[in-house]
């Protein structure tokens, strides 16, 4: 009730590729299990031979733990009951990378160019409105490959033209039909310098 349990007789458990999470309340999670797979896989594929990813608006790690089998990764999302969870979670797995997750409002304060001089790849997947701030400073990183997922193709659009000014190339768009009966899609987008 207004965010907090009331009653809960066992706490809600989903799998994050090879992490287990708590699922905290009003945690986000998407909608169909083999869009997200589909949609990780595409991420996977792009961010191949990344030295450190960045996953921004991160949630609970949907793609955060899958990255980390590849290399280091550096998580940030606004949600403190998700990153909460995360950390957490981060230890259910074995054999993954580093993982850094920190509690930030991406809005009010995107990870900055400087920030990412060590990422090589960045994968960002912000709520509807999407991310022209956080997408201006990836535009003025060093990263080599940008992934951006989108539930919106007038905010993705808007993202991609911001990453284009700033040298990168859309390389491919996936389009993940995940909202049954609905007009709705869902974006992966690869963009590399």
């Amino acid at each position: 009730l207004a965010g907090e349990i009331l009653y809960q007789a066992r706490q809600p458990m989903v799998s994050l590729g090879p992490a287990v999470a708590a699922l905290p309340p009003g945690g986000f999670l998407q909608a169909v299990p083999q869009a997200e797979a589909a949609m990780a896989q595409s991420a996977l594929e792009a961010m191949a031979g990344a030295g450190r990813i960045a996953d921004l608006f991160c949630g609970l790690g949907t793609f955060t733990f899958r990255l980390a089998g590849l290399a280091p990764v550096l998580a940030a999302d606004a949600d403190e009951r998700a990153i909460e969870a995360l950390k957490r979670a981060a230890g259910t797995a074995a054999g993954l990378k580093s993982i850094t997750a920190q509690t930030r409002d991406l809005y009010r304060r995107p990870v900055l160019a400087e920030e990412l001089k060590h990422v090589d790849a960045v994968l960002f997947d912000p709520p509807r409105a999407g991310a022209a701030d956080q997408a201006r400073q990836i535009a003025l990183s060093s990263a080599a490959v940008a992934v951006g997922v989108s539930c919106d193709a007038a905010s993705f659009a808007r993202d991609a033209r911001i990453l284009a000014e700033g040298g990168f190339k859309l390389e491919h768009v996936r389009l993940i039909d995940q909202f049954l009966w609905s007009p709705h899609v869902e974006l992966v987008g690869v963009f590399r310098r």
